[in-house]
Protein backbone atom coordinates (compact mmCIF):
# COMPACT_ATOMS: atom_id res chain seq x y z
CA UNK A 1 0.00 0.00 0.00
CA UNK A 2 2.86 2.39 0.90
CA UNK A 3 4.55 1.67 -2.44
CA UNK A 4 1.35 2.45 -4.33
CA UNK A 5 0.91 5.68 -2.39
CA UNK A 6 4.46 6.77 -3.15
CA UNK A 7 4.01 5.88 -6.81
CA UNK A 8 0.84 7.97 -6.99
CA UNK A 9 2.58 10.90 -5.34
CA UNK A 10 5.52 10.65 -7.72
CA UNK A 11 3.16 10.47 -10.70
CA UNK A 12 1.27 13.54 -9.51
CA UNK A 13 4.53 15.42 -9.04
CA UNK A 14 5.82 14.64 -12.53
CA UNK A 15 5.73 17.79 -14.65
CA UNK A 16 3.87 17.68 -17.93
CA UNK A 17 5.87 17.57 -21.14
CA UNK A 18 7.58 20.90 -21.57
CA UNK A 19 6.06 23.11 -24.20
CA UNK A 20 8.28 23.46 -27.23
CA UNK A 21 8.16 25.49 -30.41
CA UNK A 22 5.93 24.35 -33.24
CA UNK A 23 7.78 22.49 -36.00
CA UNK A 24 7.81 24.39 -39.29
CA UNK A 25 7.21 22.73 -42.65
CA UNK A 26 6.98 24.01 -46.19
CA UNK A 27 4.38 23.11 -48.77
CA UNK A 28 5.76 22.08 -52.14
CA UNK A 29 3.24 24.63 -53.47
CA UNK A 30 5.55 27.36 -52.15
CA UNK A 31 8.13 26.49 -54.78
CA UNK A 32 5.64 26.27 -57.64
CA UNK A 33 2.63 28.55 -56.98
CA UNK A 34 0.95 27.30 -60.20
CA UNK A 35 3.43 29.19 -62.34
CA UNK A 36 3.92 27.92 -65.86
CA UNK A 37 7.71 28.07 -65.73
CA UNK A 38 8.49 26.88 -62.21
CA UNK A 39 6.90 23.49 -61.55
CA UNK A 40 9.40 21.44 -59.57
CA UNK A 41 9.21 17.76 -58.77
CA UNK A 42 8.38 16.65 -55.24
CA UNK A 43 11.91 15.28 -54.83
CA UNK A 44 13.40 18.63 -55.88
CA UNK A 45 11.18 20.40 -53.35
CA UNK A 46 12.30 18.03 -50.58
CA UNK A 47 15.93 18.80 -51.46
CA UNK A 48 15.21 22.55 -51.25
CA UNK A 49 13.32 22.15 -47.97
CA UNK A 50 16.33 20.40 -46.46
CA UNK A 51 18.75 23.10 -47.61
CA UNK A 52 16.48 25.83 -46.21
CA UNK A 53 16.30 24.18 -42.77
CA UNK A 54 12.64 23.15 -42.49
CA UNK A 55 11.44 20.37 -40.19
CA UNK A 56 8.96 18.85 -42.61
CA UNK A 57 7.32 18.94 -46.03
CA UNK A 58 3.68 19.16 -47.05
CA UNK A 59 3.04 17.66 -50.48
CA UNK A 60 0.58 19.22 -52.93
CA UNK A 61 -1.14 16.33 -54.69
CA UNK A 62 -1.71 18.07 -58.03
CA UNK A 63 2.01 18.80 -58.20
CA UNK A 64 2.81 15.09 -58.34
CA UNK A 65 3.53 13.78 -61.83
CA UNK A 66 4.08 10.18 -60.69
CA UNK A 67 1.97 8.48 -58.01
CA UNK A 68 3.28 4.96 -58.55
CA UNK A 69 4.20 3.07 -55.41
CA UNK A 70 7.85 3.16 -56.48
CA UNK A 71 7.78 6.96 -56.51
CA UNK A 72 5.85 7.18 -53.22
CA UNK A 73 8.53 5.09 -51.53
CA UNK A 74 11.29 7.15 -53.14
CA UNK A 75 9.68 10.33 -51.78
CA UNK A 76 9.44 8.79 -48.31
CA UNK A 77 13.06 7.60 -48.48
CA UNK A 78 14.33 11.04 -49.59
CA UNK A 79 12.60 12.78 -46.69
CA UNK A 80 13.87 10.16 -44.24
CA UNK A 81 17.41 10.66 -45.52
CA UNK A 82 17.24 14.34 -44.52
CA UNK A 83 15.38 13.77 -41.25
CA UNK A 84 12.31 15.57 -42.60
CA UNK A 85 8.74 14.62 -41.73
CA UNK A 86 6.23 14.20 -44.51
CA UNK A 87 3.59 15.89 -42.41
CA UNK A 88 0.72 16.84 -44.72
CA UNK A 89 -0.88 16.06 -48.08
CA UNK A 90 -2.88 18.83 -49.72
CA UNK A 91 -5.67 17.46 -51.92
CA UNK A 92 -8.59 18.86 -53.90
CA UNK A 93 -12.17 17.64 -54.10
CA UNK A 94 -15.69 19.06 -54.29
CA UNK A 95 -18.82 17.45 -52.92
CA UNK A 96 -21.01 20.45 -53.82
CA UNK A 97 -22.67 19.03 -56.89
CA UNK A 98 -26.27 17.92 -57.52
CA UNK A 99 -25.00 15.02 -59.65
CA UNK A 100 -24.60 11.97 -57.37
CA UNK A 101 -22.18 10.33 -59.81
CA UNK A 102 -19.92 13.40 -59.74
CA UNK A 103 -19.97 13.40 -55.95
CA UNK A 104 -19.03 9.73 -55.91
CA UNK A 105 -16.11 10.45 -58.25
CA UNK A 106 -14.84 12.91 -55.65
CA UNK A 107 -15.33 10.36 -52.88
CA UNK A 108 -13.32 7.81 -54.86
CA UNK A 109 -10.62 10.39 -55.54
CA UNK A 110 -10.40 11.33 -51.85
CA UNK A 111 -10.16 7.69 -50.77
CA UNK A 112 -7.31 7.24 -53.25
CA UNK A 113 -5.57 10.27 -51.76
CA UNK A 114 -5.94 8.83 -48.26
CA UNK A 115 -4.25 5.67 -49.48
CA UNK A 116 -1.44 7.67 -51.12
CA UNK A 117 -0.87 9.52 -47.83
CA UNK A 118 -0.81 6.22 -45.96
CA UNK A 119 1.78 4.81 -48.37
CA UNK A 120 4.02 7.82 -47.70
CA UNK A 121 3.46 7.75 -43.94
CA UNK A 122 1.61 11.09 -43.93
CA UNK A 123 -0.82 11.43 -40.98
CA UNK A 124 -3.24 14.03 -42.34
CA UNK A 125 -4.65 15.26 -45.65
CA UNK A 126 -6.24 18.59 -46.47
CA UNK A 127 -9.79 18.21 -47.80
CA UNK A 128 -12.29 20.76 -49.09
CA UNK A 129 -16.06 21.08 -49.03
CA UNK A 130 -16.04 22.27 -52.62
CA UNK A 131 -17.94 25.18 -54.13
CA UNK A 132 -20.84 25.86 -56.47
CA UNK A 133 -18.56 26.54 -59.45
CA UNK A 134 -20.62 29.46 -60.73
CA UNK A 135 -17.61 31.77 -61.02
CA UNK A 136 -16.22 32.09 -64.50
CA UNK A 137 -12.67 31.45 -63.26
CA UNK A 138 -10.63 31.24 -60.07
CA UNK A 139 -9.42 34.79 -60.75
CA UNK A 140 -13.06 35.93 -60.76
CA UNK A 141 -13.69 34.05 -57.52
CA UNK A 142 -10.74 35.79 -55.89
CA UNK A 143 -11.88 39.17 -57.18
CA UNK A 144 -15.18 38.51 -55.38
CA UNK A 145 -13.38 37.50 -52.14
CA UNK A 146 -14.31 33.86 -52.55
CA UNK A 147 -18.04 34.54 -52.69
CA UNK A 148 -20.12 33.13 -55.52
CA UNK A 149 -23.85 32.57 -56.14
CA UNK A 150 -25.44 29.16 -55.62
CA UNK A 151 -26.44 27.02 -58.55
CA UNK A 152 -29.93 28.06 -59.54
CA UNK A 153 -32.54 26.06 -57.67
CA UNK A 154 -30.24 24.76 -54.92
CA UNK A 155 -29.61 25.91 -51.35
CA UNK A 156 -26.63 25.88 -49.01
CA UNK A 157 -28.44 23.36 -46.81
CA UNK A 158 -28.58 20.94 -49.74
CA UNK A 159 -24.91 21.60 -50.44
CA UNK A 160 -23.94 20.86 -46.84
CA UNK A 161 -25.90 17.61 -46.95
CA UNK A 162 -23.85 16.54 -49.98
CA UNK A 163 -20.64 17.44 -48.13
CA UNK A 164 -21.67 15.42 -45.07
CA UNK A 165 -22.48 12.45 -47.27
CA UNK A 166 -19.19 12.66 -49.17
CA UNK A 167 -16.97 13.02 -46.14
CA UNK A 168 -18.77 10.27 -44.23
CA UNK A 169 -18.07 7.87 -47.10
CA UNK A 170 -14.35 8.65 -46.78
CA UNK A 171 -14.09 8.20 -43.02
CA UNK A 172 -13.86 4.38 -42.89
CA UNK A 173 -10.76 4.49 -45.10
CA UNK A 174 -9.32 7.38 -43.08
CA UNK A 175 -9.73 5.40 -39.87
CA UNK A 176 -8.35 2.21 -41.41
CA UNK A 177 -5.26 4.07 -42.66
CA UNK A 178 -4.85 6.30 -39.61
CA UNK A 179 -5.06 9.47 -41.73
CA UNK A 180 -6.96 12.42 -40.28
CA UNK A 181 -9.03 14.48 -42.73
CA UNK A 182 -8.34 18.17 -42.13
CA UNK A 183 -11.24 20.18 -43.58
CA UNK A 184 -9.81 23.52 -44.73
CA UNK A 185 -11.34 26.97 -44.86
CA UNK A 186 -10.88 26.85 -48.63
CA UNK A 187 -13.67 28.78 -50.37
CA UNK A 188 -17.09 27.37 -51.17
CA UNK A 189 -19.13 26.14 -48.22
CA UNK A 190 -15.91 26.03 -46.18
CA UNK A 191 -15.08 29.69 -46.80
CA UNK A 192 -15.76 30.59 -43.16
CA UNK A 193 -14.93 29.02 -39.82
CA UNK A 194 -18.66 28.63 -39.28
CA UNK A 195 -19.00 26.55 -42.45
CA UNK A 196 -16.05 24.28 -41.58
CA UNK A 197 -17.28 23.82 -38.00
CA UNK A 198 -20.79 23.04 -39.22
CA UNK A 199 -19.39 20.01 -41.06
CA UNK A 200 -17.09 18.90 -38.24
CA UNK A 201 -19.81 19.17 -35.60
CA UNK A 202 -22.44 17.44 -37.72
CA UNK A 203 -20.23 14.48 -38.63
CA UNK A 204 -18.65 14.29 -35.14
CA UNK A 205 -15.72 11.97 -35.89
CA UNK A 206 -12.16 12.11 -34.52
CA UNK A 207 -11.02 11.40 -38.09
CA UNK A 208 -12.44 14.71 -39.35
CA UNK A 209 -10.90 17.85 -37.92
CA UNK A 210 -9.69 21.16 -39.42
CA UNK A 211 -6.81 22.44 -41.49
CA UNK A 212 -6.54 26.15 -40.66
CA UNK A 213 -5.27 28.28 -43.55
CA UNK A 214 -4.27 31.74 -42.31
CA UNK A 215 -4.65 33.24 -45.79
CA UNK A 216 -8.21 32.18 -46.59
CA UNK A 217 -10.21 34.34 -44.20
CA UNK A 218 -10.76 37.65 -45.97
CA UNK A 219 -12.79 39.28 -43.21
CA UNK A 220 -12.72 39.10 -39.40
CA UNK A 221 -9.65 36.92 -39.76
CA UNK A 222 -8.47 36.88 -36.12
CA UNK A 223 -11.94 36.10 -34.82
CA UNK A 224 -12.19 33.23 -37.31
CA UNK A 225 -8.72 31.94 -36.39
CA UNK A 226 -9.92 31.80 -32.79
CA UNK A 227 -13.10 29.94 -33.73
CA UNK A 228 -11.34 27.30 -35.82
CA UNK A 229 -8.14 26.85 -33.78
CA UNK A 230 -9.56 24.34 -31.25
CA UNK A 231 -10.29 21.87 -34.08
CA UNK A 232 -7.03 22.36 -35.99
CA UNK A 233 -4.76 19.39 -36.64
CA UNK A 234 -2.69 21.26 -39.24
CA UNK A 235 -1.99 24.92 -39.93
CA UNK A 236 -0.99 26.46 -43.26
CA UNK A 237 0.71 29.84 -42.93
CA UNK A 238 0.57 32.17 -45.94
CA UNK A 239 3.23 34.80 -46.69
CA UNK A 240 3.19 37.30 -49.55
CA UNK A 241 6.66 38.77 -50.04
CA UNK A 242 6.74 40.77 -53.26
CA UNK A 243 2.95 41.13 -53.22
CA UNK A 244 0.37 38.37 -53.35
CA UNK A 245 -0.60 36.47 -56.46
CA UNK A 246 -4.31 37.28 -55.96
CA UNK A 247 -4.28 39.47 -52.84
CA UNK A 248 -2.05 40.34 -49.90
CA UNK A 249 -3.09 39.91 -46.28
CA UNK A 250 -1.36 41.59 -43.37
CA UNK A 251 -1.05 38.67 -40.94
CA UNK A 252 0.33 39.22 -37.43
CA UNK A 253 1.96 35.84 -36.80
CA UNK A 254 2.80 36.67 -33.19
CA UNK A 255 -0.94 37.05 -32.65
CA UNK A 256 -1.70 33.86 -34.59
CA UNK A 257 0.87 31.96 -32.52
CA UNK A 258 -0.75 33.13 -29.29
CA UNK A 259 -4.17 32.03 -30.53
CA UNK A 260 -2.79 28.56 -31.23
CA UNK A 261 -0.88 28.37 -27.94
CA UNK A 262 -4.09 29.24 -26.10
CA UNK A 263 -5.65 26.00 -27.39
CA UNK A 264 -2.42 24.00 -26.87
CA UNK A 265 -1.84 23.44 -30.58
CA UNK A 266 1.53 21.70 -30.84
CA UNK A 267 1.44 20.57 -34.46
CA UNK A 268 3.00 21.70 -37.69
CA UNK A 269 2.96 25.17 -39.19
CA UNK A 270 3.30 24.70 -42.95
CA UNK A 271 4.49 27.63 -45.04
CA UNK A 272 2.49 28.41 -48.17
CA UNK A 273 4.41 31.20 -49.86
CA UNK A 274 2.07 32.96 -52.29
CA UNK A 275 3.94 36.08 -53.33
CA UNK A 276 5.69 37.43 -56.40
CA UNK A 277 9.21 37.49 -54.97
CA UNK A 278 11.59 34.71 -56.02
CA UNK A 279 11.21 31.72 -53.73
CA UNK A 280 14.98 31.58 -53.20
CA UNK A 281 14.67 34.89 -51.32
CA UNK A 282 11.16 34.79 -49.91
CA UNK A 283 11.10 31.30 -48.44
CA UNK A 284 14.12 31.76 -46.12
CA UNK A 285 12.63 35.08 -44.94
CA UNK A 286 9.31 33.38 -44.32
CA UNK A 287 10.94 30.57 -42.37
CA UNK A 288 12.83 33.02 -40.14
CA UNK A 289 9.62 34.93 -39.42
CA UNK A 290 7.67 31.78 -38.56
CA UNK A 291 10.48 30.40 -36.39
CA UNK A 292 10.45 33.61 -34.36
CA UNK A 293 6.67 33.76 -34.01
CA UNK A 294 6.17 30.11 -33.09
CA UNK A 295 9.22 29.69 -30.84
Amino acid sequence: MLQNTLADENHDATPSRAKSSNPIAVSTYSYWRYRDDSKLTILECIDLADKAGFDGVEILHVQMEDTSNAMLQQIKQRAFKYGLDLCGFSTHQSFVNPDADKRQENVDHTIKCIELAYAMGIPTIRVNTGRWGTSGSFDELMANKGIEPNLEGYTDDQGFDWVYEGLEKCLPTAEKCGVVLGLENHWGLGRTAKGVLRCINHINSPWLRATLDTGNFLENQYQQYTELAPEAVFVQAKTYFGGGTWYTLDIDYDRVAKTLRDVDYRGYISLEFEGEEKHEIAIPKSLAMLRKAFA
